[in-house]
């Protein structure tokens, strides 16, 4: 979740840039660079990173004082923090800049091609290549330079451009990664977001998908990306600092369902190499000894993170070979728990301060064990009491309600259970390979998920008045349909339980009747059969079956009252995939029924009491 800011008016653009990527810095903060044009000479600071520590190199040490400039904030997706790898990126011949958020899927397959031309590349990132895209395909219009840039491009981005030619504009394009334009008296504006505008001008023009813009002092001029005119109006805003943070959401929570595909592009980060089939966790503290010790994993935690870390069994299970036990923090510390040195112990809290948690990391290591924090919250008191940590980097979670936050939790699991497998050799570096592709695809994967909202919320207004709910799944997805019921419990104030489909028969069946809707996490998996004779089972009793299923399956159209699809995945990775719908039908259902989604009662987003 990068930060972008563009500007071009009668102020140095230094100072304005580096004012406006204060305000981006929760977007990123391995690296900054700002890039001015200045008597047709680009000048580029750029560096790894805090801002608060890179300010006399992108303030009074600059060099320029130009009017015109292009900066960028970082969290590192390609490519590792680095100097080298920090934005604006330029050609070789160092004729533009370009500021990238987002990801170029098929990066690979341009840059090699581009390195066979002759372009000369000094990053790792994938946003380098739209420079060099851009350069060779400019013959004196930049527009059309980037159009046919952009047109070879795939994956989400949103970029700002200068060109030593063009004094007199900025070029700024968008595809899924947000990107507005501030208009102001003799200046205007390029940003992520409005609150790296807001001081300076409310009035602003919020580019869509798949639209570009070229930014003047005087003006600015919008195109599709055929090259054809699209007229805009200027909206006022007139948010106050909260309406500023939730970037035109009616609440944080709906912010926080939809950030989801950037946080996991954000989680990711620079952690992994696909051509190598590497995971890099460079705060783990942990050796490769340690790792190859442990005889058994035990995972704590309370409410989502406890059924993230249930997930995360599954996984180590799967792909590690290892026996794996999940907890609750809360019982863990109270039950004399069997761990010593042999064990490792994974603690997952959002806020790093779960008193519950925190409680039984201090126990597990006063009889011995290691401890490993998963968490998003820095210099949070549980990064003091660990060994090592997986930082998730969710940024901030303001609902109370965790949803970016889990899906947060989920992919760092993965990519854990990756570094473990290919550790203790359970993995190839093929198979890991397979599935770093796999991670940096499901962002678009749950993009459409969100596009088609409107069918969820259809659904959640046919149910929001039900009185009880059962949500039922299994294998990696049971902790998905418990995630789901809490989800439903949370916001919406409707009683659901989730249990394992195989044991709705135990019990659970009782209940059921045509007052009892039941959600089926019914997507392909290696249960599927088993999951559809569970289907039949709520059917035999008059129960109303509502059912989560993966795209292209039409078997489940004979027993499901209610269907809605997600994408295919590996089973692996399904749990960060249908959680999303799970999150939305929860959302519609509480805010349909006039409930503050944001704060529900009784409940409180650090719970730091036992």
């Amino acid at each position: 979740m990068c930060g972008i800011i563009g500007y071009i008016g009668d102020k140095p653009a230094n100072e304005i840039i580096f004012e406006g990527l204060l305000r981006l810095e929760y977007r990123g903060y391995d690296s900054a660079g700002i890039a001015v044009l200045d008597n047709g000479k680009i000048h580029v600071k750029k560096d790894l990173g805090k801002l608060s520590h890179l300010k006399e190199l992108l303030l009074t040490d600059f060099g320029s004082h130009s009017p015109q400039g292009i900066g960028h904030t970082r969290w590192a997706t390609h490519g590792r923090p680095s100097a080298f790898n920090a934005h604006p990126h330029g050609d070789s011949a160092g004729t533009l800049m370009v500021a990238h958020n987002g990801i170029i899927e098929n990066y690979m397959k341009l840059k090699n091609r581009l390195i066979q031309s002759g372009c000369v590349f000094s990053s790792q990132t994938d946003s380098e290549v739209l420079a060099h895209l851009i350069s060779i395909n400019y013959s004196g219009n930049l527009e059309e330079a980037v159009l046919k840039a952009l047109s070879e491009v795939e994956g989400a981005y949103a970029i700002a451009v200068i060109h030593k030619n063009h004094p007199d504009r900025l070029v700024c394009a968008r595809k899924e990664s947000p990107l507005i334009l501030g208009i102001g008296e003799g200046e205007n504006f390029i940003a992520s977001d409005a609150t790296a505008i807001l001081h300076h001008t409310r009035n602003v023009i919020f580019l869509e998908n798949l639209e570009l813009a070229t930014v003047k002092r005087d003006g600015v001029e919008i195109f599709d990306l055929s090259g054809n005119r699209v007229e805009k109006h200027i909206k006022q805003l007139d948010w106050n600092p909260v309406a500023a943070e939730k970037n035109g959401f009616p609440d944080f929570m709906l912010k926080e369902i939809y950030e989801q595909p950037q946080v996991i592009r954000n989680t990711i980060g620079g952690r992994t190499s696909e051509e190598e089939g590497k995971i890099y966790l460079t705060e783990l503290g942990l050796s490769g000894p340690d790792i190859f010790k442990f005889q058994r994993i035990v995972i704590i935690g309370c409410g989502t993170a406890y059924y993230a870390g249930c997930v995360g069994k599954y996984l180590i299970e799967s792909l590690v070979k290892m026996p794996v036990e999940c907890d609750l923090a809360s019982e863990f510390r109270y039950r004399n728990p069997l761990v010593d040195s042999h064990t490792l112990v994974i603690a997952i809290s959002q806020s790093g301060e779960t008193a519950d948690t925190l409680a039984a990391v201090k126990e597990a290591r006063k009889k011995g064990a290691k401890v490993l924090g998963v968490v998003n919250a820095k210099e949070s008191s549980l990064t003091r009491e660990v060994d090592g940590l997986v930082y998730i980097h969710a940024g901030p979670e303001i609902g109370v309600a965790s949803t970016k936050a889990y899906t947060a939790m989920l992919t760092s699991l993965t990519l854990l259970a990756l570094l473990l497998g290919k550790i203790r050799l359970t993995l190839t570096p093929e198979f890991v390979s397979e599935q770093i592709r796999a991670l940096k695809i499901l962002p678009q994967q749950i993009e459409t998920i969100l596009a088609n909202h409107e069918q969820i919320k259809e659904l959640a207004q046919t149910f929001m008045n039900s009185k009880n709910f059962l949500y039922l799944g299994r294998g990696f997805n049971f902790p998905t349909a418990m995630e789901g019921a809490l989800k439903l419990k949370e916001i919406s104030y409707i009683h659901a339980e989730a249990y394992a489909a195989g044991e709705m028969k135990h019990g659970p069946i009782a209940l059921i009747d045509k007052d009892m809707p039941v959600f089926v996490i019914a997507t392909n998996s290696s249960t599927y059969d088993k999951l559809i004779s569970n289907i039949q089972e709520v059917n035999a009793r008059s129960g109303t079956v509502i059912a989560l299923c993966s795209e292209g399956d039409n078997e489940i159209y004979n027993h499901a009252h209610h269907k809605i699809s997600v994408p295919n995945v590996s089973e692996i990775l399904s749990p960060i995939l249908n959680v999303v719908p799970l999150q939305l039908f929860a959302y519609y259902a509480a805010n349909m029924k006039g409930l503050n989604v944001d704060q529900p009662r009784n409940l409180a987003k650090s719970v730091t009491v036992e």
